[in-house]
């Protein structure tokens, strides 16, 4: 948002994002994957470092009455539909393939059920599992980068307010499969603008508990469609070379 407002350009801010997004990722791999410590400690430091950082340069630069920053938003591309948009439709339907159907993509997978399959065949599992995770911080990186540059058009501290964890329950009852887990975020989409809609309608309701309706159906859903749900097998185990 920063690099946004500072040259004009959503763009830029966009690639600010996208950059932040995955040095941030290759930090929680080399923790994870190089040092084997568990990912859940990692990835919640790393969501303080990144929360308590955000909100230093903010109040730093903005002052800590809030200042509401507002840049130029990301223009649209085909009618209401923006690039980001249509770059995320074209990922989901070419990560299918990569993962479903080529070797690159297949190995990735083994390193998440059976490693030892990948490493037998060749690959490096560290190295794979980097890539898997470097990918994941350029995506999420863009999302955060989206939330203001696409938006919102703005910036304020906190103002994801827990959609990351929204985001793992939905790569869980989409089991693992970008379709799925694009027609689960669909899901959660249609339910936090319902909450907009509702709320200026005038619908006699606490509003804490229209706020509160996309993180309901992503409960909902998770309880109801993620019930037998595998998990990959080796999913957060680290693993050793040889072992």
């Amino acid at each position: 948002m920063l690099a946004a407002q500072s040259t004009g350009s959503p763009w830029i801010g966009l690639v600010a994002g996208i950059t932040a997004g995955l040095l941030l990722a290759l930090i929680f791999g080399w923790f994870t994957i190089r040092r084997g410590i568990d990912q859940v400690v990692v990835g919640t430091a790393i969501n303080l470092l990144a929360l308590g950082v955000t909100g230093t340069i903010y109040r730093t630069q903005f002052g800590k009455s809030g200042t509401l920053l507002s840049v130029t938003k990301l223009p649209p591309f085909l009618g209401r539909i923006d690039a980001v948009e249509l770059l995320l439709l074209v990922a989901a339907i070419g990560l299918t393939w990569v993962l479903g159907k080529s070797s690159l993509g297949l190995a990735l997978r083994a390193t998440g059920e059976y490693p030892k399959a990948a490493e037998a065949a060749g690959f490096s599992v560290s190295r794979l599992r980097f890539i898997g995770v470097a990918c994941s911080g350029v995506f999420a990186g863009l999302a955060g980068a989206y939330l203001s540059l696409g938006i919102s058009g703005s910036f304020a501290e906190n103002m994801t307010a827990g959609r990351g964890f929204v985001a793992i329950a939905m790569v869980t009852f989409g089991r693992w499969k970008p379709m799925w887990v694009l027609a689960a975020a669909l899901l959660i989409g249609f339910a936090e603008s319902l909450q907009f809609t509702l709320q200026a309608a005038g619908v006699q309701a606490p509003y804490q508990l229209l706020i509160a309706l996309p993180y309901l159906v992503a409960l909902t859903v998770l309880v109801v469609v993620g019930r037998g749900t595998v998990a990959p097998a080796a999913l957060a185990e680290p693993y050793v070379k040889g072992d």
